[in-house]
């Protein structure tokens, strides 16, 4: 621990104007209302000159760097010749491909690492197999040596150490891709976290970046883990993700914006710590502290008396009306992310990545869930096209027919060879069709998938009917007027269609009243058992 001189200091306990602006806590460290950051000066040109770089990045260049990308080159390519002499034809073709390429991430260092992260939020995008190795990547990044953190919180705030933390913990909460944590005290008494990006980390991503941008039309239909992340759309979606994360200015106003949009929402069971007003700079960002209760800690959540089924119901309701209804969204949901907070309100963190749609997307979004609540599937489909799913063009219902989505297989009562058959003629159609995965679609899938897995963890017994019911009723009774004002139709034209919801989850509606979550899973592993050890793409 380092430790400052002791020094006296004045803190102000005046109730939080802020409290009007967004969903902070009560009992502020400071007031966001009477310090106004700083840091916002420039945050609209910030974003151009960002998408203006975006550009430049995704480009394949005529010749990449050439150090880093012979050091990629021989790290991937030694492991994919292994797999391809000793195993692309053996019964885990798939599976060693898989670890062998989250071997090379690990290898290749912080951004191949961040690239992994993404992918292992992606079930349900990518293969099973790739999903559960990419995840072990999550926690296995080195920390920075704390004379560099120091030497970078002293050179961004432009002070020593000492003059601006009362205490500065060496070790760090957390190390991630980009920045680690630490937990301080400023000198003026306030409990903060300290998010210190790391050292060239800008340099490497940029030349990461580069070269996965020359490789990835190279690796179109040769690799069977491409799947519908196609690997130039993958690289695309990759630079927008983490370009972003590299300037915490961006994400100190994303902060600011997501708990604006909850408290416009009035959804005041999530908080969101406040960033200091000063003390945000490009690199590092200092933040209010907040505690609870890890999110995937069910033992305890339950055993301090908070209701876990209120937890998900606000969860799916925050998420889902920041999206469809103000465009903006935290993007990144997952275990460490998240704090249940003794009192039962959930804390948000990390706003590296943040969904903001813009207008056309939003309303497109907005279709896609009015149109799921009516089984009006070529709706849907009209949708993801609207989203950037498929290209502007697509004879929406030649893809409803080709696909068959009017009329799906019970992935339950067929054989396991129709069903891989069927999997395969899907994924080959919607590629003959275009289809790839825009980035709001990637981060709005991810966080479903996220919260499919805190349903299993916190409220397996959730009745997932009643919940779908809940929420459709909720969205028409309070956003009703509103939403089909923007979508041009008339309020009785929208009607939640259960039925159709139950064909949606694979089950025959006559035969189902409800459906609970750990039904759903039972139902999800005969279909794994049923596709065994099959490998799909080849």
């Amino acid at each position: 621990m380092v430790d400052a001189p002791a020094t006296d200091f004045d803190r102000t306990d005046a109730s939080p104007a802020d409290l009007a602006l967004g969903t902070f806590t009560s009992d502020a460290p400071w007031d966001l209302v009477e310090r106004e950051p700083v840091w916002r000066a420039g945050d609209a040109q910030r974003r151009d000159a960002l998408t203006r770089r975006l550009r430049s990045l995704v480009k394949p260049p005529r010749i990449p760097p050439l150090r880093r990308a012979v050091r990629v080159a021989r790290v991937l390519g030694v492991q994919l010749a292994i797999w391809y002499v000793v195993h692309r034809r053996g019964p885990n073709s798939r599976a060693e491909l898989s670890r062998r390429l989250r071997e090379s991430a690990e290898a290749l260092g912080p951004t191949y690492i961040k690239l992994a992260q993404i992918i292992s939020a992606g079930e349900g995008v990518f293969p099973e197999e790739l999903v559960a190795e990419c995840r072990k990547c999550r926690d296995q990044v080195p920390a920075v040596d704390f004379e560099q953190v120091r030497s970078a919180v002293e050179r961004e705030l432009g002070r020593p150490l000492h003059e601006i933390f009362l205490r500065f913990e060496p070790v760090p909460l957390a190390a991630a891709s980009i920045a680690q944590v630490h937990a301080a005290t400023l000198r003026s008494g306030e409990d903060v976290v300290v998010k210190v990006q790391r050292p060239g980390i800008e340099e490497l991503v940029t030349k990461d970046l580069e070269v996965l941008a020359f490789v990835a039309p190279h690796l179109v239909g040769r690799i069977p883990v491409a799947a519908l992340a196609n690997p130039p759309a993958l690289v695309e979606l990759f630079a927008e993700t983490i370009v972003e994360e590299l300037d915490f200015r961006l994400e100190a106003a994303n902060m600011l914006d997501v708990a604006g949009v909850l408290r416009t929402l009035d959804q005041t069971d999530f908080v969101v710590p406040r960033p200091h007003p000063e003390l945000v700079t490009e690199r590092i960002m200092v933040m209010e502290r907040l505690s609870g209760f890890r999110f995937d800690d069910a033992v305890s959540i339950t055993d301090a008396g908070i209701d876990t089924h209120g937890i998900i119901r606000t969860m799916m309701l925050g998420f889902l009306e920041g999206a469809f209804l103000h465009g903006v969204f935290h993007g990144d949901l997952h275990g460490g992310n998240l704090f249940v907070r003794p009192d039962g309100t959930t804390a948000l963190l990390d706003f590296g990545i943040t969904g903001r749609l813009t207008q056309a997307e939003r309303m497109a979004f907005l279709r896609m869930m009015m149109t799921a609540t009516m089984n009006d599937t070529k709706g849907q489909v009209a949708a993801l096209r609207d989203l950037g799913a498929l290209p502007h063009d697509t004879d929406v219902e030649a893809v409803v027919a080709d696909l068959g989505l009017d009329n799906p297989l019970d992935p339950t009562q067929v054989s396991p060879e129709e069903l891989v058959a069927e999997i395969q003629r899907v994924i080959k159609a919607l590629l003959a069709y275009g289809a790839r995965m825009p980035k709001p679609l990637m981060l709005y899938v991810k966080n479903l998938i996220f919260i499919d897995g805190a349903i299993a963890n916190l409220a397996p017994d959730l009745d997932l009917f009643a919940e779908v019911t809940h929420i459709a009723t909720h969205f028409a009774t309070t956003h009703g007027q509103t939403i089909v004002s923007q979508l041009g139709m008339a309020q009785e034209q929208w009607e939640l269609d259960l039925d159709g919801v139950k064909a949606g989850f694979g089950v025959n509606p006559a035969e189902f009243e409800t459906l609970t979550y750990a039904e759903l899973q039972e139902r999800r592993e005969l279909i794994r058992k049923r596709l065994g050890t099959r490998v799909l793409g080849n």
